[in-house]
């Protein structure tokens, strides 16, 4: 996981007003919007009347619902943000924790406007705390037999009387 330093823009919790920016960025994204969604109703009608295509569609989007439902993203991987929208509703939401700030848009769970700008936001901290590492036991050392280890130190004992006879020459 790489290191993230999470920004902020705004204080959510204190008074604001909008600005020029705000409400252009909101009607920028409205628009975008209601085109994706005049796309998506063009494929469904599509899609409809196409028997064939319809049936490989929902099969495609099976395959992609069971491969998201099978992954959880650990709760000490997930950042909480408190957010300002431009509704004026103050929430939580939270994301993944490599994302160092928050989208620009959600649906507001409060009022249901669909897309709500967020004209503030900052981070609130992980959702979990993450695992604390096992420490591995130290490796159980190797049972030597007797006689290797009366070997090895009658070796020992010779190399220290080697080295003595040697530093006695000098």
């Amino acid at each position: 996981m790489r290191e993230v330093e999470y920004k902020s823009h705004g204080v959510p919790l204190e008074d604001y007003q909008l600005t020029r920016r705000d409400h252009r960025w909101q009607k920028e994204l409205e628009g975008i919007c209601d085109l994706a969604r005049r796309q998506v109703d063009e494929h469904l009608a599509e899609v409809r009347a196409n028997p064939e295509m319809a049936e490989r569609q929902r099969e495609n989007l099976e395959e992609v619902c069971k491969l998201m439902l099978s992954f959880k993203t650990p709760e000490h991987m997930i950042m909480r943000w408190r957010v300002r929208l431009y509704c004026g509703h103050i929430v939580e939401t939270s994301r993944h924790c490599e994302n160092a700030e928050h989208s620009r848009k959600i649906r507001c769970p409060e009022c249901g406007k669909n897309p709500s700008t967020i004209v503030a936001f900052e981070p609130l901290g992980f959702a979990g705390e993450p695992p604390t590492p096992s420490k591995a036991a130290p490796p159980a050392p190797t049972r030597r037999s007797r006689a290797e280890l009366e070997r090895r130190v009658a070796a020992l004992e010779q190399e220290i009387e080697l080295l003595r006879t040697e530093r006695s020459g000098d």
